[in-house]
């Protein structure tokens, strides 16, 4: 069998970036976008903080322009995911299901999913007063009383940034006290837009004509439950990167993140990364772009050099 130049394991905007450079390059990418091709954007409504497009776009849309790029320079996007790999030796292995395909190199990018209550409505209400990412979309919910579920560094982060939008922010969190870093929890305790309800869960999220109205949580020392009125609710309680095929293959952090060096190399030559399954900062569809980019750009040096 003959290996490609390149495999790309992955979609969103960091594969189909990689996929766009290498194509261009006449490497002749194949990319398994998975069954679920293009990332979290795909569940995502409105997009404004992408540039190139003053009017916002929606996710999906976005995702198809990326796709249709990449293929019109020749990349071939098949909608498989890859169950197995062995990149212990050249030409690396990838499998989707029974089929096999050969790669002199690699490119990772299958991102990361927020961690989700799994609770009745959450789903229903995602991107209809629903959210995972402050930064994304605070900015459509001006004067609204918001929610903030979580109690690390990252929910607190969230609420502080959120008060810039919203009348008022209100942190829930299961436990009596946060986990969130001792710094990150003064702010907050300092804002006087945030106040704080302990030792409560969320048990289900409410709305009427497709938009969040209500939220039921329930105190988890008394069992007492209420009802209240939000107008945004954000969902901070961490985030899970799509690197499982990937261990005892390639250096993991502890959080399961690929750790890479030099721009995108990871520990084994000629296998490269990008994207949220990377980034546990930045999060953005941009930065997932700009890193799906650098990922081509080592490849094609790498392959050039071998």
């Amino acid at each position: 069998m003959e290996p490609r130049n390149v495999i790309i394991i992955g979609s969103g905007p960091a594969g189909f970036t990689a996929a766009t450079y290498t194509a261009r390059a006449n490497l002749n990418p194949l990319m398994y976008a998975g069954l679920e091709w293009g990332g979290q954007l795909q569940n995502t409504t409105e997009v404004e903080n992408y540039p190139g497009f003053p009017g916002g776009i929606q996710g999906p849309e976005m995702m198809e322009l990326f796709r249709k790029q990449a293929e019109r320079f020749g990349a071939e996007v098949v909608s498989e995911n890859v169950t197995k790999v062995d990149l212990s030796e050249r030409p690396f292995k990838v499998w989707s299901g029974d089929d096999l395909q050969v790669a002199r190199s690699v490119i990772i990018s299958t991102g990361a999913e927020y961690r989700k209550l799994g609770i009745p409505g959450e789903i229903e209400y995602s991107g209809h007063g629903v959210s995972y990412c402050a930064t994304c979309d605070g900015f459509f919910f001006r004067d609204a009383e918001i929610v903030v579920v979580g109690g690390g560094d990252t929910a607190i982060e969230e609420a502080l940034f959120l008060t810039r939008f919203g009348r008022s922010v209100t942190v829930i969190h299961r436990r009596d006290e946060l986990r969130a870093t001792k710094i990150m929890q003064q702010r907050a305790f300092d804002n006087p837009k945030i106040d704080f309800v302990w030792d409560t869960v969320l048990d289900e999220v409410a709305g009427e004509n497709h938009k969040l109205k209500t939220i039921k949580l329930r105190n988890v020392k008394t069992g007492e439950s209420s009802e209240r009125t939000a107008g945004g609710l954000f969902i901070a309680i961490g985030h899970d990167p799509a690197t499982k095929i990937f261990e005892g293959q390639i250096d993991l952090d502890d959080a399961g993140y690929i750790l890479v060096h030099e721009g995108s190399r990871t520990s084994v030559e000629g296998v490269f990364a990008g994207g949220d399954c990377v980034d546990h900062v930045y999060r953005q569809a941009v930065t997932a772009a700009g890193m799906g980019c650098m990922a081509a750009i080592d490849t094609e040096r790498w392959l050039e050099g071998h």
